[in-house]
C-alpha cells in the first residue's frame, strides 16, 4: 500500500527556496572551491571559471555576499582593488560540497549509465 503524500510537503513559505546553494546552480558551488584557500580577485576567481560570464559570475558573488557566505573588499588603490573571501558562513559549505563531491565519486558512473540507457530508450 502506497504512503499517502503530505500535503504540505511543498509548502510555498517552506524556507527551502532561499536555500543558497540549489540543487543545479552550476557556480556557486564552484566559486566556494575557488575561495577556500583565502581571498580571491574577481580575474583569479574567473581563471579556473574559464566558462563563466563576467555577468553570471558577478550576479553569483552578489548573491553569495547578499546570503552573508562571501564578503567583497574594496580597497582604494590605484588601480582600484577588490577581494572577495568566504565568511565562516560560506565556509560551512566546504562540508556539504565534499559531500556532493564524494557522492559523485561514488555514483556518477551508474548515473551516466541510467541517463545513457534512457536516451538509447527514446
Amino acid at each position: 500500500m502506497a504512503r499517502a503524500l503530505d500535503p504540505d510537503m511543498f509548502d510555498p513559505v517552506c524556507p527551502s527556496g532561499a536555500m543558497p546553494v540549489q540543487i543545479g546552480d552550476k557556480w556557486t558551488a564552484m566559486v566556494v572551491l575557488c575561495l577556500e584557500d583565502g581571498p580571491r580577485r574577481f580575474s583569479e576567481i574567473k581563471v579556473p571559471l574559464r566558462r563563466v560570464t563576467p555577468k553570471v559570475l558577478t550576479q553569483t558573488l552578489r548573491a553569495m555576499e547578499r546570503d552573508g557566505l562571501v564578503t567583497r573588499t574594496a580597497y582604494v588603490e590605484v588601480p582600484p582593488r577588490v577581494e572577495y573571501e568566504l565568511t565562516p558562513l560560506g565556509r560551512t559549505l566546504l562540508t556539504l560540497i565534499a559531500a556532493a563531491r564524494a557522492w559523485s565519486h561514488d555514483h556518477l558512473p551508474a548515473l551516466l549509465e541510467a541517463r545513457h540507457a534512457h536516451e538509447a530508450s527514446l
